[in-house]
C-alpha cells in the first residue's frame, strides 16, 4: 500500500536531516520533493500545490523545539496536513432507519458487488446486524450470480428477481421483503457501466429517489488514480452521496485517489478494501493512513485486529502449558491460525513501524505458513506434544510426508525452541534475561 509514495516522501524529508534549523531555503527544497512525490502518486496538481503551501506556512511559523530535529518537525507537519487532507476524523456509517437502507453506486469493475458482500459481513459480525443483499444489476446476469455466491459465502440472504428488468421495482420489493422478514439493514447493489453515461446516471438517480436511502456510498477502484476522483465528482453531482469506499488498496496503487478524493468532492472516505477475502475491510482512519504513508506503521490497527482474534480461554490454556513446559506444536499451530485470521501478512507487516521500508521489494505470500503447517501435520500427535523425540529417522519421514527438506525441519525446530524460551521468560517476568537473549538472537536469521 503506497510503497512508491512512502519511499519518495521519505527521500524528500531526508533533505532536512542533519540541519540544525529550518530555513526558507531548506524548507523550499524539501517541499519541492514532497510536491513531486504527490504528483507522481497521481495527486491533482492544484491539491499538491495547496498542500505544500500549507506545510511551508506552518513550518516557517514555528520554532523547532529543542527535543525535535527540523526533519522530525517536518514529518509531523506533513503527517498532520495529510490527515487533514484525507478528512481529519474517521466517519461512521449511518444505520438509522428501520431497516437502514444502503445504496451502493460505482462503475463496473470497481469491486462494488464484492464490497457489498464485505460490508454485509462487517455489519453482521462486528455490528450484530441482520443484513439483506439486494441484486439490482439487471444488465449483467453474472452480477446476480456473483452476489448469490458472495451471500452464500458469508451466510447472508440475497434477494433477486431474475425475470424483472426494473431496478426500482426490485429495490422496493427487496425493502418490503426485509421489513416482512426482520432484516434491519438492506444493501442494494446497483448496475455499473464501463464509463459514466446519461442512462446510468438517470437510473441510479431514480433508484435513489424511490428508496430514499440513509446511506449512499460510492465505490471506487483506488488503482485508477485521478480518473477515480473525476468519476466520484460526476456521481456526486447527481447523487450527492454520503461517503466513498476505496477498493483494491492492496494492489499496486499510487495513492492519489485516497489523498485527493475528499478535497474534490468534500465527502469522507468511510471504508477501504484491503484484499480479496470477505473480512478484508477496514474503517478508514485518515491519521492512521497518513502514518502508514510516512512509514510510521499503524500499531493501533494492528492491536485492534489482534484483539478481535484474541481467544482468552485459549491464552489461559497456553499459559498453563508454558508454565509446565508442555507447549507443543499443536499450540504453535493454533497461534498461526490466529495470526492468519488477522488478515494478509503483507498488510500486517505494513502496520509495523519501519517494516515497510525493511521489507521493500519482498513478496510476502499469504501462504508463507503453508510449509510450516505441512511439517506439523506430518508429525504424529506424540511428536507434536514432545518435539524432543524428533530424531534423524523421524525427521526424514516428516520431510517426505510434508514435501519439505530436513534443513527446513531443523530450522522450524530451532525457531520453535527460541519462541518457547522467550515465552517462558516473558511469563516468568525475566525481562532482563529476555533482553539479553534478544541481543544474542539479533544476528540470527
Amino acid at each position: 500500500m503506497f510503497d512508491n509514495l512512502s519511499e519518495k516522501l521519505d527521500k524528500a524529508l531526508h533533505v532536512l536531516k542533519g540541519h540544525g534549523q529550518i530555513t526558507e531555503i531548506n524548507v523550499a527544497e524539501t517541499l519541492k520533493e514532497v510536491r513531486r512525490a504527490l504528483l507522481d502518486a497521481d495527486v491533482n496538481f492544484k491539491i499538491a500545490k495547496e498542500f505544500t503551501n500549507k506545510v511551508k506556512e506552518k513550518a516557517m511559523g514555528q520554532d523547532v523545539l529543542t527535543s525535535l530535529q527540523p526533519g522530525q518537525l517536518m514529518v509531523k507537519l506533513v503527517k498532520d496536513e495529510l490527515t487533514e487532507l484525507m478528512g481529519g476524523d474517521a466517519e461512521g456509517i449511518n444505520l438509522s432507519g428501520a431497516p437502514s437502507i444502503i445504496l451502493m453506486s460505482g462503475l463496473q469493475g470497481s469491486g462494488k458487488t464484492t464490497f457489498s458482500g464485505k460490508l454485509a459481513n462487517y455489519l453482521k459480525t462486528k455490528k450484530t446486524k441482520k443484513p439483506l443483499l439486494v441484486a439490482c444489476d439487471v444488465y449483467r446476469p453474472a452480477a446476480i450470480d456473483q452476489l448469490h455466491v458472495v451471500g452464500e459465502q458469508i451466510g447472508v440472504e440475497v434477494f433477486s428477481d431474475r425475470g424483472n428488468n426494473d431496478p426500482v421495482a426490485i429495490s422496493k420489493a427487496g425493502i418490503a421483503h426485509a421489513k416482512a422478514n426482520g432484516f434491519n439493514v438492506v444493501i442494494i447493489d446497483t448496475a455499473g457501466r464501463l464509463a459514466v453515461d446519461e442512462q446510468m446516471m438517470k437510473e441510479i438517480a431514480n433508484i435513489h429517489k424511490a428508496i430514499q436511502p440513509q446511506e449512499t456510498l460510492f465505490v471506487v477502484d483506488s488503482m485508477t488514480g485521478q480518473d477515480a476522483v473525476n468519476t466520484a465528482k460526476s456521481f456526486n453531482d447527481i447523487l450527492n452521496f454520503d461517503g466513498v469506499i476505496l477498493t483494491k488498496l492492496d494492489g499496486d496503487t499510487r495513492g492519489g485517489a485516497a489523498i485527493s478524493i475528499k478535497s474534490v468532492v468534500n465527502k469522507p472516505i468511510k471504508f477501504i478494501g484491503t484484499g480479496e477475502k470477505m473480512d478484508a475491510i477496514d474503517v478508514f482512519y485518515p491519521s492512521r493512513m497518513a502514518e502508514r504513508i510516512l512509514g510510521m506503521g499503524d500499531v493501533v490497527s494492528l492491536v485492534e485486529r489482534a484483539q478481535e482474534q484474541f481467544d482468552e480461554e485459549e491464552a489461559r490454556k497456553i499459559q498453563k502449558k508454558i508454565a509446565k513446559n508442555k507447549f507443543g506444536f499443536d499450540d504453535f499451530l493454533s497461534q498461526i491460525q490466529q495470526i492468519k485470521k488477522m488478515g494478509s501478512l503483507k498488510d500486517l507487516m505494513g502496520m509495523i513501524p519501519g517494516a515497510g521500508k525493511a521489507l521493500k521489494g519482498l513478496d510476502i505470500d499469504d501462504d508463507a505458513f503453508k510449509h510450516i503447517e505441512a511439517i506439523i501435520h506430518s508429525m504424529t500427535p506424540d511428536e507434536r506434544s514432545t518435539p524432543a523425540k524428533l530424531n534423524a529417522s523421524r525427521k526424514k519421514r516428516i520431510a517426505k510426508g510434508s514435501g519439505t527438506s530436513i534443513q527446513e525441519i531443523n530450522q522450524l525446530l530451532k525457531q520453535f525452541d527460541q519462541m518457547s524460551k522467550m515465552m517462558k521468560m516473558m511469563q516468568g517476568g525475566g525481562g532482563k534475561k529476555m533482553m539479553q537473549m534478544m541481543g544474542a538472537m539479533k544476528g540470527m536469521k
